[in-house]
C-alpha cells in the first residue's frame, strides 16, 4: 500500500491536461459529394464520421458496452470487480482484460499501447480524472468516435461504411455486433480478411448482451442465423 501511495505521488504530476477530451475536436478526413448530398469518397489517412452519442442506435451502444465494460454506468474510471474476475479468469488460465471505456480513453488520447506497470497506473489515474470532468455519455461518444476498428475506419459510423456500406441507423443487430467485436483486435477479427474469427467474436457479443438484458435469446438466435452482406475485398 505504501509503495503504491509513492509511485501515485509520483505520476500525478505527469499526467497531462484533459484539453483533448475535454475539447475534443477529431480530424476529419476530406469528403467528396454529389449535388444531392451523395458521398463520393473520402480522402486523408483516417476515415471518421463524428456522430454524436445520442444518433448512435441504441443496440450498437449496448452491444459495444456488454462486450467492452458491462459496468461502465455504475464505477467511476475503474472497475475493481472487473480487475478481480480478471485475476481468478487469469489463474484459471483464460485471459481476461479489465480496462473500463474510460481507461481506454486515456489510453487511446494520451498514451501509449505498451504494457507497463507506469502506464497502467497513468491510464486508471487519467480515467479517474475523466471521470470527474466528463458524464458517461461523453465518454461513450469519446469512445465510439475514436477508436481505430479497421480498414482506416476510426469510430463506429466510419466502420459501418468500411465493412457493410451503411449508415449506423440501418445496421441490423449482428452486423452491430460483429462491429463491436472489433475493437479487442481490429486486424484479428476483421471481417473482411477472416470472416471465421469475426463471427466467433460476434457470438462473444450476441452472448454479452444476452447476459446483460440487452437483447433476448430470441434475437440472438435471429443474430446468429443471418448471413451478413459484406462490402467487399479488403482495402
Amino acid at each position: 500500500a505504501l509503495a503504491l501511495g509513492a509511485a501515485v505521488v509520483w505520476t500525478l504530476p505527469q499526467l497531462p491536461a484533459l484539453d483533448r477530451v475535454t475539447d475534443y475536436r477529431p480530424r476529419q478526413p476530406l469528403q467528396v459529394f454529389t449535388q444531392d448530398g451523395v458521398e463520393l469518397a473520402q480522402f486523408g489517412a483516417e476515415k471518421r464520421q463524428f456522430t454524436p452519442i445520442d444518433q448512435f442506435p441504441p443496440l450498437m451502444r449496448d452491444a459495444m458496452v456488454a462486450v467492452e465494460d458491462r459496468r461502465f454506468r455504475e464505477h467511476h474510471g475503474i472497475d475493481l470487480r472487473g480487475i478481480v474476475r480478471a485475476i481468478v479468469h487469469t489463474l484459471g488460465g483464460r485471459r481476461e482484460g479489465a480496462s473500463t471505456i474510460t481507461q481506454q480513453v486515456a489510453r487511446n488520447f494520451f498514451l501509449s499501447s505498451r504494457v507497463t506497470a507506469e502506464r497502467k497506473l497513468k491510464e486508471a489515474l487519467l480515467a479517474l480524472r475523466i471521470e470527474r470532468q466528463l458524464d458517461k455519455d461523453r465518454i461513450l461518444e469519446l469512445y465510439m468516435n475514436q477508436i481505430y476498428l479497421g480498414q482506416r475506419s476510426y469510430g463506429f459510423a466510419a466502420a459501418a461504411q468500411a465493412y457493410f456500406g451503411k449508415p449506423l441507423d440501418r445496421l441490423s443487430l449482428a452486423e452491430a455486433a460483429m462491429l463491436a467485436g472489433l475493437p479487442q483486435n481490429p486486424q484479428y477479427a476483421n471481417p473482411l480478411t477472416n470472416l471465421e474469427r469475426a463471427t466467433n467474436r460476434q457470438r462473444v457479443v450476441l452472448a454479452r448482451m444476452v447476459a446483460t438484458g440487452a437483447i433476448t435469446p430470441e434475437q440472438q438466435a435471429a443474430a446468429r442465423a443471418e448471413v451478413l452482406q459484406l462490402r467487399g475485398p479488403a482495402q
